[in-house]
């Protein structure tokens, strides 16, 4: 039986550095953190694996999958292009006793703060500015000019949400980042629940809010 711990929500526009802040706590042995690998219907990128970077599902698995109420959250984010996180994962991570940290888009990250507001730190990662952002996008150099301009266009959509998260880190200077980061999710961790409930699962967390 797993009895839900806390979440962390890293959020941010691609590029912004959410994901190196993220590979930075789970290093973090004192936060107990695991993180939660999303779903996607995209391809892999790069080196990218299934299992480990992301669930890389066809397009047809991922309707399926939402069909039978298998997510916890999901967003088109381009078309035919799906993101979500499984409910299984959560309850994987829960067996475990650890903690679950995302790093996934921002309407996904929202969604999960509304679901679990007592038990959810949402934290958004602002880049410096659109012009850095797009250079960090054409330095990874895994995507067409055209995708990037895509990303581009969504990040000033995306930056327009900020203020609904907890907390924004503005990552200016990495070092400053990883540690604002740091200090904002062991806080989060060390802070008592209001409600104590003993949850099963996210089935029945879904069931009680």
């Amino acid at each position: 039986m797993a009895t839900g711990g806390k979440l962390i929500v890293f959020s941010a526009p691609s590029g912004s550095g959410k994901t190196t802040i993220v590979q930075h706590l789970l290093k973090q042995e004192s936060l107990n953190l695991e993180f939660s690998v999303s779903a996607t219907s995209r391809e892999a990128r790069g080196e990218e694996q299934h299992g480990k970077e992301y669930y890389f599902l066809s397009l047809s698995d991922f309707k399926s999958h939402m069909k039978q109420d298998d997510f916890l959250e999901w967003e088109e984010v381009y078309r035919d292009n799906f993101y979500g996180t499984l409910n299984s994962e959560i309850e994987r991570i829960w067996a475990m006793g650890k903690n679950v940290i995302f790093d996934i888009d921002v309407v996904g990250g929202l969604r999960i703060k509304r679901k679990f507001p007592e038990r959810t730190l949402a934290v958004f990662v602002k880049p410096p500015s659109v012009e850095e952002l797009k250079i960090r996008l054409k330095n990874r150099k895994t995507e067409s000019d055209e995708k990037i301009n895509m990303r581009i266009a969504k990040a000033s959509v995306e930056m327009a949400t900020a203020p609904r998260f907890d907390h924004t880190i503005l990552n200016d200077t990495l070092e400053y980042a990883l540690q604002e980061a740091t200090k904002l999710v062991a806080s989060h961790i060390a802070k008592p629940f209001l409600n104590a409930a003993s949850l099963d699962s996210p089935h029945s967390i879904l069931e009680e809010e």
